[in-house]
């Protein structure tokens, strides 16, 4: 029996590292922000050098064939670099915002706030994967970080998924636990970055990547993100101890580049 019948029930996450992961569900393979190259820094002029730390855990030729790319935003490295930009071009369908779509073309599909795009299962059904708001640092900075994606999968006999993109706000949060019946994984970018580009959080720390959880009501939450940059100000053991100070360690799933954990079955 394949890897995908397996997972059928449930959601198979396999971290590439940093916001890439492999996304199995329903039949349907998935990959999120793609980013495969190797350690280094990128210079955008005076204090704007962000730093890869570690290799991915895969190659692009070693990911495999997928039915669609989630990408949150196109505009920021860490999301979606020089090696994950030409990946691009080998993916049927990228779902983006429409921002991204007028920068990058090619195969990529605006997704509107809060409406969806089916994608084919191989049982006959669809997964539908619905554009949520994200909101990439403190509030009032969208004119500088830009417009952001997060996603939510659902469909008949699968979890549902939130995958939340480069998030800083609880309050998104909040709109996408009131607009979804429940959330069975959430898949959260993490790590507390920062960069001189704003005074604030990018993405959530991990008292609020514990908090989110709370918000959500999510059985199982897997991290991403929080790994890899330089510009990261927590990692790993920041969110143990978070879930760990609000008991909800039994819902947090850890992974490092290259582990994979099948949940939500």
């Amino acid at each position: 029996m394949s890897t995908l019948q397996n997972t059928r029930r449930g959601i198979r996450i396999e971290s590439v590292g940093g916001p890439t992961a492999i996304l199995e569900i329903g039949g349907v393979r998935l990959i999120t922000d793609p980013t495969f190259d190797a350690p280094q820094e990128y210079d955008f002029g005076p204090g704007r050098i962000l730093a890869k730390t570690a290799p991915s855990a895969l190659s692009p030729g070693e990911v495999g064939p997928v039915s669609a790319a989630l990408l949150s935003h196109d505009q920021h490295i860490d999301n979606l670099d020089i090696s994950g930009r030409a990946y691009l071009a080998e993916v049927p369908v990228v779902l983006t915002t429409q921002s991204a779509v007028d920068r990058i073309g090619g195969t990529t599909r605006a997704v509107g706030l809060w409406e969806h795009v089916e994608l084919p299962r191989p049982d006959g059904g669809v997964l539908r994967v619905t554009r949520v708001p994200a909101l990439h640092g403190p509030e009032g900075t969208e004119h500088i970080v830009g417009e952001v994606a997060g996603f939510v999968l659902s469909g008949d006999g699968v979890p549902t998924v939130y995958v939340s993109g480069d998030n800083a706000s609880l309050d998104v949060v909040r709109e996408v636990a009131d607009r979804f019946e429940r959330i069975d994984v959430a898949i959260l970018f993490a790590g507390a970055a920062r960069t001189g580009l704003v005074d604030g959080f990018l993405t959530l720390n991990g008292r609020q990547t514990a908090e989110a959880a709370r918000i959500l009501d999510a059985p199982h939450v897997v991290p991403v993100h929080f790994d890899m940059w330089r510009h990261f100000t927590e990692g790993a053991s920041h969110i143990v101890d978070a879930f760990a100070e609000v008991g909800l360690s039994e819902r947090l799933t850890i992974l490092a580049p290259g582990e994979h954990v099948t949940v939500g079955g």
